[in-house]
């Protein structure tokens, strides 16, 4: 019997405030003379990752947060090779935005090691800590992402020689085999699940105790959006998916994703939880999720912060009735 969708509720759409003020200046990065211009020029800021931890000016109890910023001449009394810079793009005064990697290695044998690049923070844990503007920690994702990307493609994954950065760090070319190499992303879904009045959140293995979230899954080859929502939800939940939509999105550099966010309206609601993925998952009402995030649930249940597209997800279904 043909699938009919049941009567579609008007979801708000999500807010995730990511999007850059920044020119990404994609057509300048072939651009050889102009791209080491911008690499000598005082004006030019850069941001600084050692073993992909981020270079950040924070006081002591990490109460505030910041970018932390460094010139050119910094960087090479750190004896930071400014050619493997990747640039980012110019910001509304022109001046070009670069980002610099340095390994594990590399950072110790800097002059002063690690403690001259401290602190280093993950960027995971300042996402999830919601300590970066939405515009820094996008930056800084961005940053991030293409440092990772470059680590895994020193080598040809066609002949294994060795590749060279090009493009003001946006391809990777093989010194053997002539093959281009680009940076990478990969889709995921990322789902809130709701029935009626209720939503579904789950407890997965790596959370911290009692933090509930949206669920999530990677987008597999010859798959769409809507089949992946329902495959994975299934596989995790044992649940019938119904209606998919798509809600908003967000990039998340761990290492190279795009979080596709969508709801997804479930046909039926025994759980048969995945238990490999899932410690736990329950069906909550509005008032208990308004509960979560003022963080007032009686059992001390908690939701991601709004630095999330998950709380985005979950505050889209709190403000669409009662």
């Amino acid at each position: 019997m043909p699938f009919t969708p049941p009567p579609r509720k008007k979801f708000p759409q999500p807010a995730i405030h990511s999007e850059l003020t920044l020119d990404r200046m994609a057509q300048k990065r072939r651009d050889t003379a102009w791209v080491k211009q911008r690499l000598a020029d005082k004006n030019s800021r850069f941001l600084l990752f050692a073993d992909l931890a981020l270079a950040v000016d924070s006081n002591a109890d990490r109460s505030a947060t910041r970018l932390r910023w460094y010139e050119a001449e910094d960087l090479a009394r750190l004896g930071v090779d400014l050619a493997g810079a990747i640039l980012l793009g110019c910001n509304a005064k022109g001046h070009a935005i670069f980002a610099a990697s340095l390994g594990a290695a590399e950072a110790v044998a800097a002059p002063g090691g690690m403690d001259a690049l401290k602190p280093l923070v993950d960027l995971r844990s300042l996402a999830m800590q919601g300590a970066l503007t939405p515009r820094d920690l996008s930056l800084a994702a961005m940053g991030r992402a293409l440092a990772a990307w470059h680590d895994v493609t020193i080598c040809c994954g066609r002949c294994g020689g060795h590749t060279k950065a090009c493009d003001a760090g946006w391809r990777r070319h093989c010194r053997a085999c002539g093959r281009d190499f680009f940076p990478r992303t990969d889709p995921a879904v990322i789902v809130l699940i709701t029935r009626r009045s209720r939503c579904l959140l789950g407890h997965h293995k790596r959370y911290a105790h009692k933090f509930y979230s949206t669920l999530a899954g990677f987008v597999e080859p010859g798959e769409d959006i809507e089949a992946c929502v329902r495959r994975e939800m299934r596989e995790e939940t044992g649940l019938t998916i119904g209606e998919v939509s798509y809600l908003a999105s967000q990039p998340w550099p761990f290492p190279h994703l795009l979080m596709i966010g969508c709801r997804a309206e479930a046909l039926t609601a025994q759980l048969r939880i995945e238990k490999e993925e899932l410690h736990d998952a329950r069906w909550f009402t509005r008032d208990e999720v308004r509960e979560m995030m003022a963080g007032k649930h009686g059992e001390g249940i908690s939701v991601p912060g709004p630095h999330s597209i998950a709380h985005a997800l979950i505050k889209s279904f709190v403000d669409s009735g009662g």
